[in-house]
């Protein structure tokens, strides 16, 4: 199959975004809260899948969170002691850009985490989302799938444009010699934590068009089909001439065709 065109990519995109803004403003008028997790392997598209979703969304409603490396306090809390504080209030959205699932991946595959501490977590994270969702959070597990030939080629792209390669990390790096470790870690998680409350979504992400609009599609068919009108706004034409900007002291900077 051919890799999706852009321009065919963002006639498709379009009325998908309008029904994100649509349900939106759903969840700000019901108060309700919205988890969705992005995970995969290191360059399966994540970040392009979040983007297309929060384009045209109010930031201060739909966050992202992508945490840091654990600081050496953080690494004593209880593991998802420091992921809490970023679940959305009434009425948010948070969209999560790789999550407590580190664990179950990356740190498992790269040895920063002991078995016992995996052992742990895969026995802990159902009954963490088991709570989150009895008190009422809508979560949504995605994993984004690439196979190495494609990842390779997106990891080579990166390295070559200046302005993509700060998403490669020594991380990324030392992965690659692990792709098989990847899946099978992904396999055990998949088998620990794939449950009736919290289930796995698995995405075909090699053609990372057509895996945004799969995902966004399959997002859109699992929530609540809840219309909400939008307010009207009053924009009546101002009174007068409309006013030019002045300024005091201070001059701006002319533009650069100027």
């Amino acid at each position: 199959m051919k890799p999706l065109k852009r321009k065919t990519y963002k006639k498709l995109l379009e009325p998908m975004q309008l029904e994100l803004v649509a349900a939106a403003r759903w969840v700000q008028s019901s108060g309700q809260r919205i988890v969705i997790l992005f995970e995969g392997r290191g360059a399966a598209g994540k970040g392009g899948a979040i983007d297309a979703i929060r384009e045209h969304l109010n930031p201060r409603q739909c966050r992202v969170a992508a945490l840091p490396t654990p600081s050496e306090r953080e690494k004593t809390q209880w593991y998802f002691q420091r992921y809490v504080e970023y679940l959305p209030a009434a009425g948010e959205i948070t969209l999560f850009d790789r999550s407590w699932y580190n664990r179950a991946g990356v740190e498992k595959v790269m040895g920063f985490a002991s078995e016992s501490q995996l052992a742990a977590f895969l026995r802990q994270a159902p009954l963490f989302e088991k709570q989150m969702v009895d008190d009422g959070i809508l979560l949504f597990k995605y994993w984004l799938c690439c196979d190495q030939a494609e990842q390779e080629a997106r990891f080579a792209e990166r390295l070559d444009d200046p302005l993509k390669r700060w998403k490669l990390s020594p991380i990324d790096l030392a992965a690659r010699q692990h792709y098989d470790d990847y899946t099978a870690a992904r396999e055990r998680m998949l088998k620990a934590t794939h449950t009736e409350w919290a289930p796995w979504t698995l995405v075909d992400c090699n053609d990372q068009k057509r895996g945004r609009l799969t995902l966004i599609g399959d997002l859109l068919s699992r929530l609540p089909d809840t219309f909400v009108p939008e307010k009207p706004l009053d924009f009546e034409p101002l009174p007068g001439k409309p006013s030019v900007e002045r300024y005091g002291a201070l001059h701006p900077i002319p533009s650069r065709d100027g």
